[in-house]
């Protein structure tokens, strides 16, 4: 491990998250996977959901000033926030790089090998052309989701987009084993805003040096196959990010989790409890709080629920559930405003995960083998949830109208039923190959060693060219 840690001794690496939950998380664990290989880390960010730098003593922050306000930030949807940083974001990275690279000059600074971005963050590709710096791009979500939005030209092309109610149980002969309800779409102002996005952020990805993947190999070959032969960069799948055992790794939640959830279910049975979680943006309406509520109470399991406040349309927290629901349960039911989620879900007690399928939570499930209850919501969700349900079948998705007998049914199902057998043993098998893979001559073991060295090789290219 100490030669290990030598490696990347004398190369600083620069780093650029966008700010949501899903996408900071992953970055700061690459960061620190990185960092254990001997790399200095600086991260750059904007001001608006910036990381915590006292979590990270190890790593040097630079916060992007005058690029975007939290008002702004506050009053705009993901799609057209990823816009604004797009835009506002260029000239604050301009004059922080070139401070940088005017301080390399000094005889003990650290050269700069190579930038590091969210594939959202597409402007950092000519930012980084400007100063002769090689751009890698980390995607955070899967390599499934990634070559679907990688088709978005050829969807539109053959109609599919904009998608149609009259055609959402069609197949999409292109990308099984999708339908047309499963393509991604973006609830926004402005939907071709959000196909635009996809298609530049994909562009851009093309012509970097490289791409980084929290998956791995064994889980999504078939789509990392297609993408190497439509990309011509380099692929690689080094994940599940989370699984490395890095000295001083801590937290990266925005909200702070509530641990009184693990001592209830450290009174629980082996594999009795659901875990419910939709992620740190999902929003559902009253109406639908209520039937997931009563079919969480009808199905007779103990839940873990984490409600975010404001999950609920127009409530503050917990306002429409009746005032005796809790106590008519007897500590059957268990509800905190977020839960330590990778600590819930090596729990023993944990036997199923009903989730939003966001890319983070779906690796996170499939790692632990905990099977899945999927709901999905908008964007990547619909993809990795079909892939959980079809294709790995590690889940069940929830179909229908969210109503509680049918909520009920699908606990038994996922829980219970002879399905629930099959699903656990799918899920097992994949747990069992995520931890071979980060093994000694395992797949991500390897793809990390040529991460390292063609950082390594781009640091020396780019120094004989200045």
């Amino acid at each position: 491990m100490e030669v290990e840690k030598q490696r990347g001794k004398g190369h600083k690496l620069v780093l650029m998250p966008s700010p949501f939950q899903g996408h900071i998380t992953p970055l700061l664990q690459l960061a620190n996977i990185l960092y254990s290989k001997g790399f200095s880390i600086t991260i750059v960010h904007t001001v608006f959901n910036s990381p915590d730098p006292s979590s990270y003593p190890h790593f040097t922050f630079h916060p992007l000033h005058g690029a975007l306000s939290e008002t702004e930030a506050s009053k705009v949807d993901a799609v057209h926030l990823t816009d604004i940083i797009n835009i506002k974001c260029v000239q604050p990275l301009k004059k922080f790089l070139a401070t940088l690279l005017s301080s390399q000059d000094d005889d003990d600074s650290v050269p700069v090998s190579c930038f590091i971005a969210d594939a959202a963050l597409y402007f950092t590709q000519s930012v980084c052309d400007e100063f002769g710096i090689p751009r890698l791009v980390l995607r955070t979500g899967g390599a499934s989701s990634f070559l679907v939005f990688a088709s978005f030209p050829l969807l539109r092309e053959k109609g599919y987009f904009p998608v149609q109610e009259s055609r959402l149980e069609e197949a999409v002969v292109d990308l099984p084993p999708l339908k047309v309800k499963d393509l991604p779409v973006f609830q926004s102002k402005e939907p071709e805003a959000f196909y635009k996005l996809v298609c530049r952020f994909i562009d851009e990805c093309k012509k970097s040096s490289g791409i980084i993947w929290n998956t791995y190999e064994e889980l999504e070959s078939s789509a990392l196959t297609k993408l190497r032969q439509d990309f011509s960069v380099p692929m690689y799948p080094i994940g599940p990010f989370h699984k490395y055992s890095l000295p001083g790794s801590t937290s990266t939640s925005l909200l702070t989790p509530d641990q009184s959830c693990i001592t209830w279910l450290d009174k629980q049975e082996h594999k009795s409890v659901v875990y419910v979680s939709f992620g740190s943006i999902v929003a559902i309406s009253e109406a639908e709080f209520l039937e997931i509520a009563w079919g969480l109470a009808n199905s007779n399991q103990p839940f873990l629920w984490a409600i975010r406040p404001g999950t609920i349309r127009g409530s503050e927290w917990l306002e429409p559930l009746p005032s005796e629901f809790l106590e008519n349960l007897g500590g059957r039911g268990y509800i905190v405003k977020w839960a330590p989620q990778e600590q819930v879900l090596k729990h023993p007690a944990v036997g199923a995960f009903w989730t939003h399928n966001g890319w983070n939570s779906t690796l996170e499930s499939v790692c632990e083998g905990v099977p899945m209850i999927c709901m999905p919501s908008f964007g990547d969700q619909k993809i990795n949830a079909k892939y959980a349900s079809d294709v790995w079948k590690v889940g069940v998705q929830l179909e229908n109208k969210l109503e509680r007998g049918e909520i009920e049914k699908i606990i038994r199902k996922v829980m219970l039923g002879d399905e629930a057998k099959e699903i656990r043993e799918n899920v097992m098998n994949l747990k069992e190959k995520a931890n071979l893979c980060l093994k000694e001559g395992g797949s991500s073991y390897c793809f990390l060693d040529s991460l390292v060295s063609e950082i390594l090789s781009l640091k020396s290219s780019t120094s004989k060219a200045h």
